[in-house]
């Protein structure tokens, strides 16, 4: 499918700026840039941009858990594959497809979020490539061994996990979004990211920030669930926040091992093998779980209708980061394609959907869509 190369149309143009002034008025003294180049307009493109910046975000707190958790390790793991600066071409591009949609449906993934430090499984630099294995919601239910497993690597990885701040392009989305230039989000992760930015989207695959019963329903808060297994293992729970997650690996302060996409982390068995009790509902005793679609378990019926019926009705559909390898998710970019929506992908590497969706752009998005507001006037590189 060809596609007319042209500038943005002045209506568009003119709603960008409402973006940026979005932008600017949330994030007034919370945005240090210390500048090493120029960003020159030309036509509405960006013609070069070499920016640096420190981000905050008022009403988030994104300092406590950096004092307590060094974020080193976003450095140390390379976590985001590789990819060349978005062109002035794929930046056009995806300039039109906004201009051309009235109700725009974004469907993001694992790769907005590795620019934040939180891998994923299936990019070249993903878990799946060291040979890791997901539990499934079989073997969750099934072995009590598993959810001891489960629960102990997730009770150790959670300082780091929430470590983590949303990137630049979680904070352009949840800026397009509030200048109605996004109509419905849908993401398939789980971190609560977008929530932090000021977005408010449908979480697919539910979220790690709430735990709920298998038995009776009833969920909580994942804070309350973390507070629970430290009380009821005390000194497990000591041994385990005193070790260091920077330390050299094998070493008595160190884990050694590996950060997961869901956030929990890899650690010997040792450490919750024996002794080591989960909490369970506090209504009927029952079985508890974090309130997220495992491998091998459904997405509740209430929530895939939701998305599909938002799926069938936009009239632009953009995947932003994801290799839609789910069906749960491919089956939206499908449903949007045939229903007659324009469809387009912002993504680095292959995707189930790459033989029928006409517009593909391999670029991060933490790169790109910031170039959106404005014309590109206001740039932020990926964090």
């Amino acid at each position: 499918m060809a596609m007319v190369l042209r500038p943005p149309s002045r209506p568009f143009m003119t709603s960008f700026r409402s973006v940026r002034e979005a932008l600017d008025s949330a994030m007034t003294d919370a945005v240090q840039t210390s500048s090493k180049g120029t960003a020159k307009s030309f036509q509405g493109f960006v013609k070069s941009v070499q920016t640096t910046c420190r981000i905050s975000i008022p009403g988030a707190n994104l300092s406590g858990n950096r004092e307590k958790v060094g974020l080193n390790f976003l450095k140390d793991k390379k976590v985001v594959p590789d990819s060349d600066p978005p062109s002035i071409k794929d930046i056009n591009l995806l300039y039109q497809f906004f201009d051309q949609s009235s109700t725009l449906v974004v469907l993001t993934g694992a790769g907005i979020s590795t620019e934040c430090g939180i891998p994923d499984y299936r990019s070249p630099n993903g878990a799946y490539s060291s040979g890791f294995k997901p539990i499934t919601h079989q073997e969750f239910t099934r072995s009590a061994r598993a959810r001891r497993r489960y629960w102990a690597r997730s009770y150790a990885g959670w300082r780091r996990f929430t470590a983590a701040q949303p990137g630049s392009a979680h904070i352009a989305l949840a800026s397009l979004e509030k200048a109605s230039r996004i109509n419905f989000m849908i993401t398939q992760n789980v971190d609560r990211l977008h929530h932090r930015a000021g977005s408010s989207p449908l979480e697919l695959h539910g979220t790690v920030y709430s735990v709920v019963c298998l038995d009776c329903g009833f969920s909580f808060c994942r804070e309350l669930f973390q507070e629970q297994v430290k009380d009821l293992n005390p000194k497990w729970a000591e041994a385990i926040e005193s070790l260091d997650y920077e330390g050299p690996p094998g070493s008595d302060k160190s884990f050694g091992m590996k950060q997961r996409p869901d956030g929990d982390i890899e650690i010997d068995e040792k450490y919750w093998e024996e002794n080591f009790q989960i909490p369970t509902c506090h209504k009927c005793n029952g079985v508890l779980k974090p309130d997220v679609t495992f491998f091998g378990d459904n997405v509740p019926k209430d929530r895939a209708d939701k998305a599909m019926e938002a799926a069938r009705r936009c009239d632009a559909f953009l995947v932003c980061g994801s290799s839609l390898m789910t069906m749960s998710a491919f089956r939206l970019v499908r449903a949007a394609y045939e229903a007659g929506a324009a469809t387009a992908i912002v993504n680095i590497g292959l995707t189930r959907a790459d033989e029928f969706v006409p517009l593909k752009i391999s670029a991060r998005c933490g790169e790109i869509l910031p170039r959106l507001l404005d014309a590109g006037s206001l740039s932020i590189p990926a964090v």
